[in-house]
């Protein structure tokens, strides 16, 4: 399985930004996408999560803010980030799994967003 994201950069406090992440190769059994993100000496940390046939999942500091959404006709899973803040700064990644709600055992490659305040 290979996740390809895009969609970070750079946005002032209050903006908007949307991520994606395309799944391919063999994804048939892969139920569970989603988000998590990683700042400067922090852990990483659960954004939000959507598996087929069940409910968003979202992180304590993104809910009503951010959104999660999937495609499953192009295996694709969508990141709406709204009234941005400098803390929302990080590193974010896709993930997959097999099992929901729980952390998926594939990643893609980092995309930052940077929050300017």
């Amino acid at each position: 399985v290979q996740l390809q994201a895009s969609g970070g950069g750079l946005v002032e406090a209050g903006g908007s930004l949307r991520l994606s992440c395309a799944a391919s190769g063999v994804i048939g059994s892969i139920t569970s996408m989603g988000w998590y993100r990683r700042s400067t000496g922090k852990q990483r940390e659960l954004v939000a999560a959507l598996s087929i046939g069940g409910t968003p999942e979202y992180g304590n500091s993104v809910k009503g803010r951010f959104t999660i959404s999937r495609d499953n006709a192009r295996n694709t899973v969508f990141l709406q980030m709204n009234k941005m803040k400098p803390e929302d700064t990080a590193d974010y990644y896709c993930n997959a799994g097999f099992t929901p709600g729980v952390e998926g055992a594939f990643w893609g490659q980092g995309t930052q967003v940077t929050v300017s305040s």
